[in-house]
């Protein structure tokens, strides 16, 4: 079978064509047990996509889904790992038949994709996520780690100290023989949960195609990515409007699409020559309420690679580099301080703290009457790029008559 196609067919039986020990990932997105026949329209209107999730029983149900999970089970490398997708109506139990099929030492995660809905729902809580079990063929799976940053709600203490475990367990800070505060080590930040925030697919985004039940690329890339690198081989035997094939081609991974749906296959195909991804505001903007950081400080933290700090005047942020096996705070001027107000503010929050190196970020030019503390020797600043731009066409710009200037 050539991988970067789409193939028509039943998923058994377009499975059993590929070697065994072949496949880094199997995404896994079966009809969730709905008993419902599921449509949608296209935006223009010229095209109506449907897909029947009507069954006689459950039974018949669940031997579908165990027969398509040992097919994959047996073309996935031992490296390799299955996400299945479902929800609450079957999800109890798929992962039972997870569970015989890959072994119960072999499920990894259970991943929460969570997302903001808004409907005038029936009585009862409002659907506002899907479960995604991730299972690996073996103990030997690839895994890719991520990190993201600190929660808003997360103190520096917390970001900086190191930690122990006592004899009953419990996690305490570490301190030194005088009751001195130990710093940790170098951190990159959080490693990523198994809870993902990312939107849901609103009518009016641009990789929408009509299909039902499709799924955000932003998802797919999100699951691609841990568990696979470039050149390694992706399949989904039921790929729809070929969700999971787009997010693979866009990340330089090799892909099989199957889906009994001709029309299915027809528009997985297009979009695969389109590669209409939609980016996500949200996403990028994150979704804390504590987010307190403008754009223009994330930016600036961004840029010289520090972890962000949020709700703490002192502190914006730490470099994810250590200086000499220590932290290095970074203090962004604000747009109402002076310099000194800056200074004055991070050696505040760091009172105590034992650090080599603090950074002042200067984003703006002092007002000649401000004279600038004494500097402590382990404070360094740095002047942002735009006040160095804005101080470098000053300085190559010189007075003309009148009220112009021009440029030398």
């Amino acid at each position: 079978m050539k991988v970067n196609k789409i193939y028509q067919g039943n998923c058994i039986n377009k499975l059993t064509e590929l070697e065994s020990n072949s496949v880094d990932l199997v995404y896994f997105d079966p009809p969730f047990f709905t008993q419902k026949k599921h449509s949608l329209v296209t935006r223009d209107e010229s095209k109506k996509y449907e897909f029947s999730d009507s069954w006689d029983s459950l039974d018949d149900y669940l031997d579908l889904i165990e027969a398509c999970l040992k097919e994959c089970k047996r073309v996935l490398k031992e490296t390799g790992s299955v996400f299945l997708h479902c929800d609450k109506v079957a999800s109890h139990y798929i992962r039972v038949t997870l569970d015989k099929v890959f072994g119960m030492k072999n499920f990894q995660s259970e991943i929460i994709w969570s997302y903001k809905r808004w409907s005038n729902s029936k009585k009862g809580l409002l659907n506002s996520h899907q479960n995604i079990y991730f299972y690996s063929k073996s103990k030997h799976f690839k895994f890719n780690q991520y990190y993201t940053n600190y929660a808003a709600t997360t103190n520096i203490d917390q970001i900086l100290q190191d930690r122990k475990k006592t004899a009953n367990g419990k996690s305490i800070y570490k301190t030194d023989e005088n009751g001195n505060i130990v710093l940790g080590k170098e951190k990159k930040g959080v490693p990523l949960s198994d809870t993902w925030e990312i939107p849901y697919l609103n009518p009016k985004a641009k990789e929408r195609v009509g299909y039902p039940t499709q799924k955000p690329v932003l998802l797919l890339k999100e699951i691609i990515k841990i568990v696979t690198d470039k050149g390694d081989l992706v399949i989904d035997p039921f790929c729809g409007s070929g969700t999971t094939c787009v997010a693979a081609k866009s990340m330089d991974r090799d892909f099989i699409g199957i889906d009994a749906s001709q029309d299915a296959v027809e528009l997985a195909n297009r979009r695969l020559e389109e590669m209409i991804i939609t980016d996500s505001a949200l996403l990028n903007k994150g979704y804390n309420s504590y987010l307190e950081k403008s754009e223009y400080e994330m930016a600036i933290l961004k840029s010289i690679d520090a972890l962000p700090v949020q709700r703490n005047s002192g502190i914006d942020g730490f470099l994810r580099k250590h200086f000499n096996e220590k932290p290095v705070p970074v203090k962004i001027q604000g747009k109402r301080e002076t310099l000194n107000d800056s200074i004055e503010k991070l050696e505040k929050s760091c009172h105590e703290k034992e650090f080599e190196l603090k950074i002042v970020i200067q984003t703006r030019k002092e007002s000649r009457g401000n004279r600038l503390f004494e500097l402590e020797s382990d404070i360094e600043i740095i002047q942002s790029q735009e006040l160095k731009i804005e101080e470098l066409k000053e300085k190559n710009t010189v007075p003309n008559t009148g009220n112009h200037y021009t440029t030398q």
